[in-house]
């Protein structure tokens, strides 16, 4: 990130203060970006990352991939032979399209010898099988990689290298957000590397008008009952979705809010990642309140008989989500730590590369800003002030200090 670049940035969120972004006027497409060398990284934060917009990137920008050679035939179809020799016994895990179970479909692992298999059939059989429709999904390939490998798997494009989620569970050792799917024709649920998906996008509070009258959103958003309007009395049948089919090697940014739903229309390999960065961390938060205000109504009616209550909603919370406020915090703390680091090695004429980091001053500085206004915001929250901080190192309110003294430090940049 440039100087002006940040400063832009910066202007926007200042504008819309403490809002979340999203929910204006929704897009009429898609934009194509054809050429890696002339759309820039600022090109990206000012046009899509700010305005949180879609946006689709060329095969271009994914032409030196090493898994577009290697795990797809000259024919475009993938190279079962190939992902057989490299990860044959790699156990991954595979949904049941078929069936669904609180709107999701249940998994089971599998060596991927045994789920190729599975499809070379579900091909040979024109389209079915006996099993019902399996799709691998959610494999963290990069989690089991060697790092030599991964280089020559994909390179991770520079318009999001500022990827909070990976950093924080890399700065872990736990699990990444960095996903492998891969599944036959009519499959349901980004870079393809061999194969076409259409997807169905929604711009946030769209979403809305999909709930049924329990307030749960379809199961799938092309159901012939949303038009029935005892089911679904709020849906808008004139709000249709963007609709974007993906093609070989293309890459598809999902912004932040985005209701979305995917279909296979190839036998398909893709790469997806799940992000959060400065840019729209204040969403990440405006989530987890409404998750944990989702609970408390669940379990309202114990609030005054069960002891911790909160604690409890919190619990639940966390088992629901992923998690919950004392997580957030800490996620926060290990970002903010990092940028902290990368600003006082700036001080020194070290930039962030010497770190492992590969940041610059004016996206730490950016970064900061935007830690700061999310975390007073946390500790200002009633809920999290019921957390036992009293192990926190540093205490939240000592965190919050030192963002604010160096994003003063940072205007001078």
């Amino acid at each position: 990130m440039d100087r002006e670049t940040r400063a832009t940035a910066e202007q926007h969120f200042q504008a819309a203060g403490a809002g979340i972004r999203g929910g204006g006027l929704a897009p009429v497409g898609v934009a194509f970006i054809r050429e890696p060398c002339a759309f820039s990284y600022a090109d990206f934060v000012t046009g899509f990352l700010l305005p949180n917009l879609p946006c689709v990137f060329s095969s271009a920008f994914t032409a030196s991939w090493g898994c577009r050679r290697r795990w797809v035939t000259p024919a475009g179809k993938p190279d079962f032979e190939y992902l057989l020799r490299k990860y044959g016994d790699v156990v991954v895990p595979v949904a049941n399209c078929g069936i669904q179970e609180y709107n999701s479909n249940p998994k089971e692992h599998m060596p991927l010898q045994d789920y190729i298999a599975y499809w070379q059939e579900y091909i040979q059989r024109g389209g079915s099988s006996p099993r019902g429709c399996l799709y691998l999904k959610d494999w963290h390939l990069c989690r089991g990689s060697p790092a030599e490998d991964l280089e020559d798997v994909f390179t991770l494009p520079a318009y999001f290298s500022s990827d909070w989620l990976n950093e924080f569970s890399d700065a872990l050792g736990v699990d990444d957000y960095r996903f492998v799917y891969a599944g036959p024709r009519g499959t349901c649920w980004s870079v393809n590397i061999c194969g076409r998906k259409k997807w169905l996008l929604f711009p946030p509070g769209q979403e809305e008008a999909l709930r049924d009258n329990h307030g749960t959103l379809p199961y799938d958003v092309t159901s012939s009952t949303l038009m029935d309007t005892h089911l679904h009395p709020t849906h808008l049948p004139s709000s249709p979705a963007l609709e974007v089919v993906q093609e070989a090697g293309e890459m598809l940014f999902v912004p932040s809010g985005w209701h979305h739903q995917v279909h296979n229309l190839d036998d398909t390999i893709s790469i997806n990642h799940n992000w959060v960065n400065g840019c729209n961390l204040a969403n990440m938060w405006h989530f987890l309140q409404q998750e944990l205000q989702a609970v408390q109504r669940e379990v309202g009616q114990w609030k005054d008989s069960m002891p911790d209550w909160h604690h409890h909603c919190q619990v639940i919370m966390r088992s629901c989500s992923g998690i919950n406020f004392e997580e957030f915090y800490h996620f926060l703390k290990v970002i903010a730590e990092r940028r902290l680091l990368v600003l006082g090695q700036g001080e020194q004429g070290e930039l962030g590369p010497s770190a492992g980091l590969g940041l610059g001053l004016q996206q730490a500085a950016f970064d900061i800003g935007r830690l700061a206004e999310v975390l007073a915001s946390v500790v200002e929250h009633p809920d999290f002030q019921r957390v036992d901080t009293s192990m926190f190192s540093p205490q939240p309110w000592e965190l919050l200090r030192q963002l604010e003294d160096a994003l003063v430090a940072t205007r001078a940049l």
